[in-house]
């Protein structure tokens, strides 16, 4: 059966105040008193949610893993290992449960969630008070117990890491690991799950792009379709260490970037075209003309100088309970920018064991920071040759204090979590 998106309308009321539905207004945040940023285009206006909603929450039970991938940060720290207790999760639940609506748990981090002996309990307490509950896994650990234990506790989306298509180049990234028993365990949960055609949980595969790698998405893609995969979600590597620093895939667009106003960069608007072998080289030179392009109506440059953490309205909490903006904020670590080594210092808002999470969250000076974020008002880092600044994330030559947000390479699209 083919379903079409309804309509949405607002009207304009004889203040000339545009009038939105309560429904889309409840969902979106916009309640009495709400700030919301507006960007203007030539043919609409995007009306951003605002940043006093809180929609998802990053969970961290452990930083504890089975595995010893080449793209891991614990080859550039020497922070305590630990996982969260029950204790601190029940605190994250009471206080997701005062909120409304509820806003979606993530449980990842920098660890391997299965690897928590009380997860599934946890995702169960989690779908207990109305929380849709996400969960990231290597699936080295995802036996026929667990897998059950999952779709018992309800949970709603699983994604499943895979950065190769063969049982070789699997295993140059994930180290200590075997892709056809990770696949196998997955298929296996895919067929306990019950039938329908919204089984849960749903499969989602996220894909980390590298030199090593990159010849192999294609096959991945089809992996990830066996698996009857719903999302597929590729981020490029984040270069911890000097290796990785020769893997990267996107040092052309900082060569490609220079920093002007936005409305000074010409503007290429393309139609659908197919992909050929006749097409293909134009349109990957055009892509690369210093154009802002859009396709098809979509701008394809949208994703510059965005935080898709404050976009999202998500927050972070490690699993000691410190609570972060997001989760590169979450853990003090160094990995490679340009010809500098960049060092991100944790940032901690508070703990949940000793404060309540919409208090840290509507705290005036930490809602300031977000509408800071929003704005992206840092220096342009990542189209500028660098200096001394880039030593760390503590301020830059705009005068912004820690944390600086100029060297972020998820507001830049390049680094994407689920």
């Amino acid at each position: 059966m083919i379903t079409t998106k309804p309509t949405i309308w607002a009207e304009v009321n004889a203040h000339g105040d545009i009038v939105i539905p309560h429904e889309v207004a409840a969902r979106f945040g916009l309640t009495p008193g709400a700030r919301v940023r507006l960007e203007d285009d030539t043919n609409h206006v995007r009306l951003h949610r605002p940043v006093t909603q809180l929609l998802k929450v990053y969970v961290e039970p452990t930083i504890y893993c089975n595995l010893d991938c080449r793209t891991c940060i614990r080859h550039v720290w020497n922070e305590k290992l630990g996982s969260m207790s029950a204790e601190t999760y029940a605190r994250i639940l009471a206080n997701v449960k005062a909120l409304e609506p509820r806003p979606r748990i993530f449980l990842g981090g920098l660890g391997e969630p299965l690897f928590h002996k009380d997860i599934a309990d946890w995702i169960a307490q989690a779908k207990a008070i109305g929380a849709t509950v996400e969960l990231i896994t290597n699936g080295t650990l995802l036996t026929e117990e667990k897998a059950c234990a999952l779709i018992a506790s309800g949970l709603d989306n699983l994604w499943i890491s895979v950065d190769g298509a063969t049982p070789d180049s699997y295993a140059d990234v994930r180290l200590g690991a075997q892709l056809p028993q990770v696949l196998a365990n997955v298929q296996r949960l895919r067929r306990l799950r019950k039938g329908s055609h919204f089984a849960k949980p749903e499969i989602d595969v996220a894909f980390v792009a590298m030199k090593r790698n990159i010849h192999e998405l294609p096959e991945v893609l089809k992996l990830a379709r066996s698996l009857d995969a719903r999302q597929f979600k590729v981020s490029n590597v984040l270069p911890y260490t000097e290796e990785l620093r020769d893997e990267i895939l996107y040092a052309q667009e900082f060569r490609d970037l220079t920093y002007m106003p936005a409305r000074r960069i010409p503007r290429l608007s393309l139609p659908k075209i197919g992909f050929s072998d006749q097409t293909s080289p134009p349109l990957f030179e055009a892509l690369h003309s210093g154009y802002n392009v859009s396709l098809a109506g979509n701008n394809l440059g949208g994703a510059n100088d965005v935080c898709d953490f404050i976009e999202s309205g998500s927050i972070s909490i490690g699993w000691d309970g410190s609570v972060a903006p997001c989760l590169p904020l979450l853990h003090t670590h160094t990995h490679f920018f340009k010809n500098w080594q960049h060092e991100v210092k944790q940032h901690v808002l508070g703990n949940i064991n000793d404060c309540n999470l919409i208090d840290l969250w509507l705290e005036p000076e930490y809602v300031q920071y977000r509408e800071r974020v929003h704005s992206f008002a840092f220096a342009p880092c990542t189209a500028c040759g660098g200096c001394e600044l880039l030593d760390a994330n503590e301020e830059d030559c705009l005068g912004n204090a820690f944390p600086s947000c100029g060297c972020c390479l998820w507001a830049q699209g390049l680094i994407q979590c689920p």
